[in-house]
């Protein structure tokens, strides 16, 4: 099979294929979340040696991209196109960041976009309480399964599939790599304080980034710019600039708006890793401020899926 094979060309999976799917998407990232937090405090004992500081450090921004570019730009909103077994590589990167399956978090977060800030967003900070939105709305069981009619795009490919059902493994296989080459501070300090500080940094937008900061855009949402968070996210403090044109692969629209994953990604582009990165609209890059009250980008197909 050619390596730019697209997902449109490829086969639905037939609807025994998804009941059979829908049987074994229930496992609760309850226990792993807390889990991982009593884990941290192993470090009592192994102490937190400068070698497993560095390999926290480097797990944090190297899955923090796994998120920013996996999950949430590429597969919640396919702003780019890369092969088959890019988008394999993608997803099994984004995965040992531990936030369950890749298709779960593509169909969770294109509701989130149908419903920001609304009834049916489970992690808005407006309807809810910013605590809820940060971390509460991951103890709510009718969030366990995948919805699977989200991501008909993605559920045709087996490998996705495999990797959404036994979400689990990449933070695994990642774990004992940390055990076996750096041992017990390797396991605790690097992986699992990392493990930590990469979901807070992550959840920051689904709280901060809807109370703190600055609206460039009048969306139907609260969503705001913040450039704090965009550091620590690798861009996606960009939230306003995101949530008013979420096809752009890049959600920094000025040139002082730093945001890595986007920088990282158009490399990636210059070797033919990557291709067709969209960008947002020339006079939303080239204007210091939009023009009056600007319209939200309607959200494509693929995102707002029946």
């Amino acid at each position: 099979m050619n390596a730019r094979t697209r997902a449109e060309n490829l086969p639905k999976p037939d609807a025994a294929a998804e009941g059979d799917l829908s049987r074994h998407n229930g496992i609760s990232a309850t226990l792993p979340f807390v889990l991982a937090h009593v884990a941290c405090l192993g470090a009592i004992w192994t102490g937190v040696p400068m070698d497993a500081v560095v390999v926290a450090v480097v797990l944090y921004f190297v899955r923090m991209f796994g998120a920013t570019a996996g999950y949430h730009r590429y597969f919640s909103h396919r702003t780019f196109k890369t092969s088959r077994v890019g988008q394999f590589l993608f997803a099994f990167l984004a995965q040992t960041g531990c936030q369950k399956g890749i298709l779960w978090w593509a169909a969770h977060h294109r509701v989130h976009h149908q419903h920001s800030d609304q009834e049916g967003d489970v992690h808005s900070p407006v309807v809810h309480g910013l605590f809820h939105g940060h971390v509460g709305w991951i103890f709510d069981p009718e969030l366990t399964p995948t919805r699977w009619s989200r991501v008909r795009d993605l559920s045709r490919y087996p490998e996705l599939r495999f990797l959404n059902r036994f979400w689990l493994l990449p933070p695994t296989v990642l774990a004992l790599s940390c055990l076996a080459i750096w041992g017990w501070a390797g396991l605790i300090v690097g992986f699992f304080w990392s493990t930590v500080a990469l979901w807070h940094g992550v959840f920051t937008i689904n709280s901060l980034a809807h109370v703190w900061g600055k609206r460039r855009f009048e969306t139907k949402d609260d969503s705001r710019n913040n450039a704090l968070l965009a550091i620590i996210t690798m861009g996606e403090g960009w939230h306003n600039n995101h949530h008013h044109h979420m096809l752009s692969t890049r959600q920094g629209f000025r040139w002082y708006e730093i945001d890595l994953t986007f920088y990282i990604l158009k490399v990636m582009s210059w070797f033919h890793l990557v291709w067709d990165l969209r960008e947002p609209p020339a006079e939303l890059m080239r204007a210091s401020a939009p023009a009056a009250k600007a319209a939200d980008e309607p959200a494509p197909e693929v995102v707002a899926a029946p």
